[in-house]
């Protein structure tokens, strides 16, 4: 059993890809092995989450996740446990391993009830697996409430009830209030719904279990982003073996922006920052940040140099997009950029072009951003960011990283994507956005391929808000942009 962290290297494998993962692996084992080894994997980490609890309520359902749910009853209660059991089926329909893992759990002493215990100092929620296409209604809706609202903690089996397994989105009003401390015990794979759009709030602590099963020969869906390697810098570099960033934005009373991606840049190891700012009226020199070197964003040679651009541009960034897209050696497009460019075909071509071209270039958008680009909804975008971000990079050809809670990393047909899984709601604040394009602009400068730079930058960006001490003021983009890792 191992613990799913930020740091933690793996594939990620579809609905349809663990159900011939599963097939093989029961045909090579004796009947019912799976259930049981599911069922003493649940009971394990019940007992070493909720170590000296009363009573256990155990809320089965009528599929293979409730036989789970029953062999786990069974597994507390033959070590001292008191389970308590809600079965929503029928047993004459219930599927042949889960009929004998519901006899065990009687065989057992397990109690079986009609209605939840009034109290109880663990939730297992064993209703509805990978499965199921259907969203929580009537009672099981109401016995999900009452676990997410009772203060206890909750333990999901294989995934949080109703949850889609492949893209991390729950039906309309499946959603639960965060009453509960959560933790989910996967099987077998781990899927990319648990890591990514509702995935991470309604999984919370994610485990997984292989139940002996060993490596899949299955091709992944993706795979979560690991964490980069730290590689010195040879004694005898210069600021010229790292690179020129030039950051184009800053449009008026929004310089804020640009100088923030240049900040970040900057503490990202860049060898030298410009900062092109669209306002004719700016100040020559940011006196707090001497280094960054102020330019007018129309009198900069971008040929030699990788731009961010987008950072606070506003309309004005438009009619520089052209040159830009077709001179930067490296690029970067976020924000106001993506914007103008969603609006503009001749723009998307050009974009294309610059991709089938060869030339390094990494995109940030958000949902509605990325929504803008695809001519789609936002709805659309969160209902499968997987096959968005994809879509994003095929359609532009370019490393697409959509931002949000599981941040996405798409590149070219033959690159698998990743799942972010580093950062947390600290990051929800104005300007970090701004930050990591600048984070990716300086790896980009590094001469770090494109879907490396982005994967790497965007696990750090997030790796600051995560080990951001908890007693210390808000995290501010320009406090994230400075503690940007080189």
């Amino acid at each position: 059993m191992q613990r799913i962290t930020p740091a933690t290297a793996a594939d990620l494998f579809d609905i349809a890809a663990t159900r011939r993962i599963e097939q093989a692996a029961a045909a090579a084992l004796p009947a019912h092995t799976l259930m049981q080894r599911a069922g003493l994997a649940v009971a394990r980490l019940a007992m070493a989450i909720a170590p000296h609890a009363r009573t256990i309520w155990v809320a089965c359902g009528p599929g293979n996740n409730g036989g789970d749910g029953f062999e786990a009853a069974a597994q507390l209660r033959h070590r001292g446990f008191f389970p308590v059991v809600t079965f929503l089926g029928e047993e004459g329909r219930l599927p042949p391993d889960a009929k004998a893992s519901l006899q065990r759990a009687r065989d057992a002493g397990v109690t079986f009830a009609a209605t939840p215990p009034s109290a109880h100092e663990l939730a297992i929620d064993a209703l509805l697996g990978i499965g199921s296409t259907r969203p929580p209604e009537g009672t099981m809706a109401q016995w999900l409430a009452r676990m997410h609202s009772s203060g206890q903690p909750v333990l999901c089996v294989d995934v949080p009830s109703g949850l889609n397994a492949d893209t991390g989105t729950l039906p309309q009003g499946a959603g639960h209030p965060r009453e509960s401390a959560l933790t989910c015990i996967t099987f077998l794979t781990l899927k990319p719904g648990l890591f990514t759009a509702q995935g991470r709030d309604a999984a919370g602590t994610v485990w997984f279990d292989d139940l002996g099963c060993g490596a899949f020969k299955d091709r992944p869906t993706a795979r979560i982003a690991e964490a980069p390697d730290s590689q010195p810098r040879s004694h005898a570099s210069h600021k010229g073996s790292y690179g020129d960033v030039a950051v184009i934005g800053g449009a008026s009373d929004m310089a804020g922006a640009a100088l923030l991606a240049g900040s970040a840049a900057l503490h990202g190891g860049a060898g030298r920052v410009f900062v092109g700012l669209l306002d004719p009226n700016a100040a020559p020199v940011d006196t707090a940040q001497p280094e960054l070197m102020l330019r007018d964003a129309r009198t900069l040679d971008l040929s030699g140099m990788t731009a961010v651009c987008g950072c606070g541009g506003g309309e004005a960034v438009r009619e520089l997009l052209p040159n830009i897209l077709s001179t930067a050696a490296a690029l970067v497009l976020d924000a106001d950029a993506l914007n103008a460019i969603a609006a503009d075909g001749v723009l998307q071509t050009q974009l294309s072009s610059r991709g089938r071209d060869g030339a390094p270039t990494v995109i940030t958008p958000h949902p509605l951003e990325a929504a803008r680009l695809l001519n789609c909804t936002v709805g659309d975008v969160q209902g499968d960011r997987l096959t968005a971000a994809r879509d994003l990079a095929a359609r532009f050809n370019v490393v697409a990283v959509l931002k949000g809670s599981g941040t996405v990393i798409a590149g070219g047909a033959d690159t698998l994507p990743v799942i972010n899984l580093s950062g947390n709601a600290r990051l929800a604040t104005a300007g970090t956005g701004d930050v990591l394009a600048g984070m990716i602009g300086a790896a980009l400068a590094m001469r770090k391929p494109a879907f490396d730079a982005a994967r790497e930058a965007v696990w750090l960006h997030g790796r600051i808000a995560d080990t951001w001490p908890a007693d210390a003021a808000p995290l501010t983009a320009g406090a994230l942009a400075r503690r940007a890792p080189d």
